[in-house]
């Protein structure tokens, strides 16, 4: 058995938001816009930290992969690759996480 990877979440969202909104939840979406697709990011991303608060394992498992889902429609409809986001979180790793973050500030 293969590992799912991000790519692979990826690849289904590039089919499937191709096909029609009668038929696709992701194309569906993605022909609502960019501010609808952020703002469901939002919402899963609140949903995800209040479950991580509260320590519901099993909320914040399904709350982290809906995050991951939206997160990725929302980088298709900005045409970003995540290839692009994965070579910039390689980047950051030559330096601590402080200095990185330190770098940005200054900018």
């Amino acid at each position: 058995m293969t590992e799912f990877a991000l790519a692979d979440l990826e690849k289904i969202i590039a089919v499937r938001s191709a096909a029609p909104v009668e038929a696709s939840w992701t194309a569906k979406l993605v022909s609502k816009g960019q501010h609808k697709a952020a703002q469901k990011l939002g919402e899963e991303a609140v949903e995800a930290a209040l479950a991580a608060v509260v320590g519901d394992r099993a909320g914040l498992t399904e709350e982290a992969a809906d995050l991951l889902y939206h997160l990725l429609v929302v980088l298709k409809i900005a045409d970003i690759p995540l290839n692009d986001v994965m070579a910039e979180l390689e980047s950051r790793t030559a330096r601590s996480g402080l200095e990185e973050k330190a770098s940005r500030a200054k900018s």
